[in-house]
């Protein structure tokens, strides 16, 4: 996995993806991450990639050359055109499944927008994917990005130690992930559960896909419509329900 970013803030985004598990697998060559410099692509003597907005209003737009520019000499690098994710609130919001069927790219070019916005003739350009992390307004489209390429990137083989720990984390199956337990056993009168500590792997594995699905009921029952269930485990969940409604 490649990653090129199109930023006014390179040093911003470096700093903070060439740290932790996302900077080892970068040392390591499972990925690449590359912050290119929009304000190098400007034709102004000082370097301004931004202007008023036409119609008036509050605010500066960026303009479309410098952008432009700047993702044409990157494709002709490549020999190939990629996906250009442009981080906008208006965009969809990202989830886990949009990380998996984008961890599947060899190349990313993530736009981060500034100020008020992208001039919308470099959007039709060039932009491919409309993404948002929530529905709030931000600064700057660096922040967003490095939350999508951390999630990204756990998604490659390789990138986590125990790569079955991506596989069975919050959102696998369209539920939040089971409660977690180290050492000590009791904690300030707080035991592990007993079934944690029984070594036998298959009530194990039940016990935490129906803590699984307790977990997503009471804290996140909207995923519940699209998760993957056996027939048991939907017995188990319609048992939760009622005892939810019966207020037990």
């Amino acid at each position: 996995m490649n990653y090129h970013i199109l930023t006014l803030f390179p040093d911003m985004v470096l700093n903070g993806l060439n740290t932790s598990i996302i900077g080892r697998a970068a040392e390591k060559g499972l990925l690449s991450i590359e912050a290119i410099d929009i304000r190098e692509y400007s034709t102004d003597k000082h370097r301004r990639v931004d202007d008023y907005p036409y119609g008036g209003g509050a605010g500066m737009v960026m303009q479309p050359m410098a952008i432009c520019d700047a993702y044409e000499d990157l494709c002709s690098k490549l020999e190939k055109r990629p996906r250009v994710i442009y981080m906008t609130p208006q965009g969809k919001v990202f989830n886990q499944k949009i990380a998996e069927e984008l961890s599947k790219e060899e190349d990313l070019v993530f736009l981060c927008g500034h100020y008020e916005g992208i001039d919308e003739r470099a959007l039709e350009l060039i932009a491919t994917d409309y993404l948002s992390i929530g529905d709030y307004v931000l600064t700057g489209g660096e922040l967003p990005a490095m939350v999508m390429i951390d999630c990204i990137s756990r998604l490659i083989p390789g990138v986590l130690n125990n790569d079955v720990s991506a596989e069975f984390e919050s959102f696998h199956d369209n539920l939040l992930e089971y409660p977690q337990y180290t050492r000590p056993e009791e904690y300030k009168g707080m035991q592990v559960p007993e079934v944690l500590l029984s070594g036998h792997h298959k009530n194990i594995d039940t016990w935490r896909r129906e803590q699984a699905i307790k977990r997503t009921l009471e804290r996140r029952p909207d995923l519940l419509k699209d998760a993957i269930l056996t027939k048991k485990e939907a017995e188990y969940l319609k048992k939760l329900e009622e005892e939810l409604e019966n207020g037990e």
